[in-house]
């Protein structure tokens, strides 16, 4: 179970990518993102009534997970779509979020109180060497606009300071109703501002329809509360590591699914990222 969540989590959150991409053909970002987070607040809102998850039990509660939900919802996921539809390769994308756990291991210290040691530090490191030499070709083709590389910044530091945040104040937050709260917080953001800036374009093809069901219920639903429990149970430090695993997998993906090429460079920065995230998520030896 241990080591079953963070793989499903891996292999959920970088699909996710090319999921995302494939529908953004097809609809306006933010009129995409205010029906995901709306069928989504609906579809885990059901679940937790269903299984009798207990909810926050004070307003105090309610704040920080709402605040969470900016972060990790509205701000990261709206700041990576964002940069998707201005022309930004999901690879690019992935690339730039996945320096997540070189921001989360510098301030984990001083926020937190954990202990990054030096092979969690030479683990960063390769880690994001392996991440930079997956996605090194389109880099040198300049993918992308100005803008929405910057925006894939901002979505960078949403979901720095939200895993950190959670970590800090929602650490025992129900894995039900804390992301149902969370997805609330986004629809009420994001939807009013889709309405405002955007004409509500959709194209209901079978690509859009099969790119929302699966984000809503895969990447919304299983992998947020994956990420939850992952967060209660681990170091911040190498929750984040796993980032460093998303734009391997989601360039692997993106070749089975989008036929885009692999060359040796892809395949030797994910067994780099590989060992990296091997180093950071390795238990400590404790002294006899």
């Amino acid at each position: 179970m241990q080591t079953a969540v963070p793989v499903l989590f891996v292999l959920l959150w970088s699909s996710g990518f090319i999921a995302a991409k494939a529908g953004l053909a097809h609809a306006e970002t933010l009129t995409f993102l205010s029906l995901r987070y709306v069928l989504v607040t609906v579809l885990m809102t059901g679940l937790a009534l269903a299984m009798r998850a207990p909810w926050p039990k004070s307003w105090g509660e309610v704040g920080h997970i709402a605040v969470v939900g900016v972060m990790l919802q509205a701000i990261y996921f709206g700041g990576v779509w964002l940069a998707m539809g201005k022309g930004v390769g999901a690879g690019v994308a992935a690339l730039i979020v996945c320096l997540q756990p070189v921001i989360t291991a510098v301030l984990v210290g001083p926020l937190l109180g954990e202990r990054v040691t030096r092979r969690q530090w030479l683990g960063l490191a390769l880690g994001l060497a392996g991440v930079g030499l997956v996605v090194a070709r389109r880099l040198s083709l300049g993918l992308g606009s100005g803008e929405g590389m910057a925006w894939a910044f901002v979505g960078l530091l949403g979901v720095t300071f939200g895993t950190l945040y959670q970590k800090k104040y929602c650490s025992q937050m129900d894995p039900r109703t804390g992301p149902a709260v969370q997805f609330l917080v986004a629809a009420m953001l994001i939807t009013p501002l889709a309405l405002l800036l955007e004409e509500g374009v959709i194209h209901w093809t079978p690509t859009f329809i099969a790119s929302l069901a699966y984000i809503a219920v895969f990447l919304s639903l299983i992998s947020m509360i994956l990420l939850t429990m992952m967060i209660r149970r681990g170091e911040a430090s190498r929750v984040a590591s796993l980032f460093f695993l998303i734009p391997p997998v989601a360039t692997l993906f993106g070749y089975l699914v989008l036929d885009e090429p692999v060359g040796l460079v892809a395949m030797a920065g994910m067994a780099v990222a590989a060992l990296g995230v091997a180093l950071v998520m390795a238990p400590e030896r404790k002294p006899a």
